[in-house]
């Protein structure tokens, strides 16, 4: 049984490492050498092989590679993109006003809030989620989702500028950054939360506030000259109506002819004041609203086509800059034909005399009228 067992590891360790000998055959061995030898090989003994069939250890997983994505990562870019799509909404504090933008999925949050002086975000995975509500809500023992959802339900209202009467919130500005105390109700119990909020990178305000901003500019301003190229359409739609003698049948609705300049002067003289003294509170009305989401979600579409047509370049095979190792055999000629007319001097009449002779035609013999 012994030898048995002994054979079998010796065929699982190595092949080639058997005894010398005919197969089958027993050599005979010193029982005081033998247990030394068993002894020496306790002490020493290497890591056991596996027989065939045997439960192999699970192995350690292996590291992420160089070019692979963290997770974490992934769902934080991918928070910050549909933070983009999210309109700003004016929100107040006490006494303070402010623009604020927030975005709650799963994964977790992002917040972002200006005060159009400064801008402050914060960004929570679920992680960082579950770590603050155990120092705040320590009575509370649900799920890092039922915190996520609970302030979804009390910052999306607050947004939407329907805030629940069982919430309160207050802010605190330092010079490390702006942190907003929420204060509510969770299965009966008290919830407290705060948002600690840094001061946002310059990419992410140009991102979410400058670019935005400028871009719908450009699409109000384009909107202008289309409804003043509009009115002075009717305008002489009018004009010819009254030329075939059309009548209002009220007087009331008779205009004046659209003049832009003097349009544009009055708009600046009494309408722009108005609308300046209204205060910070009203940047984003409900048009501007769907206007900014149209904006963003036209900037992430361009994003991706150029992220795709990146991908596309960099997935592209080289072009060649060698010469095709299998090119035509006549093209080797031409070139072998030109370099030895380059390299060859120019053939003497000895060497012409040596060249074939074409063959000659045969002449005509020349008669009367030829």
């Amino acid at each position: 049984m012994s030898r048995q067992r002994n054979t079998s590891v010796l065929r699982g360790c190595g092949e080639g490492m058997a005894a010398p000998g005919a197969q089958g055959a027993h050599i005979p061995a010193c029982p005081g050498r033998a247990r030394r030898g068993r002894e020496q090989h306790a002490g020493s003994r290497s890591p056991p092989c596996l027989r065939p069939g045997a439960a192999r250890k699970p192995e350690p997983p292996h590291p992420p590679a160089a070019g692979s994505s963290c997770p974490r990562m992934e769902s934080s870019e991918e928070l910050e993109s549909s933070l983009l799509t999210q309109p700003w909404a004016s929100v107040c504090f006490g006494e303070s006003s402010f623009l604020a933008k927030v975005c709650f999925r799963d994964t977790g949050y992002i917040l972002l809030i200006s005060d159009l002086s400064s801008v402050w975000y914060e960004s929570a995975d679920t992680e960082a989620v579950g770590q603050r509500s155990k120092e705040l809500n320590k009575r509370l023992t649900v799920h890092v989702s039922s915190f996520l959802n609970h302030l979804c339900s009390l910052m999306c209202p607050l947004l939407a500028g329907q805030p629940g009467a069982a919430a309160a919130f207050s802010c605190h500005r330092s010079a490390s950054g702006l942190r907003l105390h929420v204060k509510s109700e969770l299965s009966g119990l008290p919830f407290y939360w705060d948002f600690h909020c840094c001061p946002a990178p310059l990419d992410m305000v140009s991102r979410h506030l400058v670019r935005p901003l400028i871009q719908m500019n450009l699409v109000l301003q384009c909107q202008v000259q289309e409804l003043i190229s509009l009115l002075l359409q009717k305008d002489a739609e009018i004009e010819d109506y009254r030329d075939s003698g059309a009548t209002l049948s009220r007087d009331r609705l008779r205009t004046e002819p659209f003049r832009e300049e003097v349009f544009q002067q009055n708009f600046v003289a009494e309408t722009l004041p108005r609308i300046c003294s209204a205060g910070e509170g009203q940047a984003f009305a409900s048009a501007l609203q769907q206007l900014y989401t149209a904006v963003t979600q036209q900037e992430l579409k361009q994003a991706r086509k150029r992220h795709c047509s990146e991908d596309d370049v960099d997935t592209a095979p080289p072009a060649e800059t060698t010469k095709h190792p299998h090119s035509p055999a006549a093209s080797q000629e031409d070139e072998t034909t030109s370099s030895s007319e380059r390299t060859s001097p120019a053939s003497s009449p000895a060497q012409k005399s040596r060249l074939p002779a074409a063959k000659a035609k045969p002449k005509k013999a020349k008669g009367l009228f030829s």
